[in-house]
């Protein structure tokens, strides 16, 4: 029996990669890798900021179509999801970073790469907690552990900051706040999403905390009809702009039943750029300053 349970321990030693790493991403794929990435697509606008972040200038061969941050990615080829499997594969990436909702919907492009050879992790965090582990992911598949845990740790001291100004903000004084994702649906964000966090971080009260997510993103429908049932105690009405909501503030000052929320007949209407609230990376601190200037104009320096 000792001979056979040390055969069947050498075996299982033989079997399993030397000093690899095992990563599960959060498309549930759990993959050993033995040593770090060194020719990185970025398919995550995202992904790509914190790869900067992490000092991966170099090894980051490939962006999305939408990438425009930080300015050095414009000197990077281009690549999208309609691309063919060949051109992936003739930039000779060892890995390429997407989100699950990309995962999901392309599944036949992803597994021919797999079997060409290419790992494909599939990673997006929907809250602060989660954030901190995905940087930590980024930083095992790099080799850049100690930078990712200093972004950890400069952002937690961007909250101490952040968390000096909110106490200095009774609760009573802090303003409801309805904080648009999608205008055409009237579609609001989570509770304990990050653009939430970022309005309660602000100082502010997020007045929709019966929304419920939608298909596991940090969108939740709402409704016109719910936000209007609110609508007598929004004292500010945020919205975020960009790709994802390309809206204007006379889209909503003049849309239907406009008159009956209190924020627009105060004209505390403001739109918020979506890369400061709504992806995780460092950016999500300037995205608390900024909505904190928009919430308490007499109070901000």
């Amino acid at each position: 029996m000792k001979r056979f349970l040390l055969v069947y321990f050498l075996l299982f030693l033989f079997c399993t990669p030397a000093h690899a790493e095992k990563i599960t991403d959060d498309a549930g794929q759990s993959f050993f890798f033995k040593a770090p990435f060194t020719r990185i697509i970025s398919l995550y606008a995202a992904h790509t900021e914190n790869l900067y972040t992490l000092g991966l200038d170099d090894e980051i061969i490939g962006v999305g179509n939408n990438d425009n941050y930080p300015p050095q990615v414009g000197e990077k080829e281009r690549f999208n999801t309609r691309d063919g499997v060949e051109r992936f594969v003739a930039a000779d990436p060892d890995v390429i970073l997407i989100r699950p909702m990309q995962y999901r919907a392309y599944p036949a492009l992803w597994n021919a790469l797999s079997r060409r050879g290419i790992q494909v992790v599939a990673l997006q965090p929907n809250t602060v907690d989660e954030m901190y582990d995905y940087w930590r992911t980024l930083g095992r598949l790099t080799g850049k552990e100690l930078q990712a845990e200093r972004m950890i740790g400069d952002f937690k001291e961007g909250l101490e900051v952040a968390l000096i100004k909110l106490e200095q903000i009774p609760g009573t004084v802090r303003p409801k706040v309805f904080f648009e994702s999608i205008h055409r649906k009237y579609a609001t964000f989570s509770p304990g999403s990050m653009p939430i966090f970022v309005v309660e971080m602000a100082g502010g009260v997020n007045i929709a905390s019966d929304a419920k997510p939608r298909h596991g993103t940090n969108i939740a429908n709402y409704g016109l009809e719910r936000m209007l049932h609110k609508s007598a105690k929004i004292d500010i009405y945020l919205a975020q702009y960009g790709t994802m909501n390309r809206v204007e503030v006379k889209d909503i000052t003049n849309g239907p039943a406009a008159s009956r929320i209190k924020a627009v007949r105060d004209r505390n209407v403001f739109l918020v750029d979506e890369h400061l609230v709504s992806r995780p990376t460092m950016r999500l601190l300037t995205g608390i300053e900024t909505v904190h200037r928009l919430l308490h104009p007499v109070n901000s320096h």
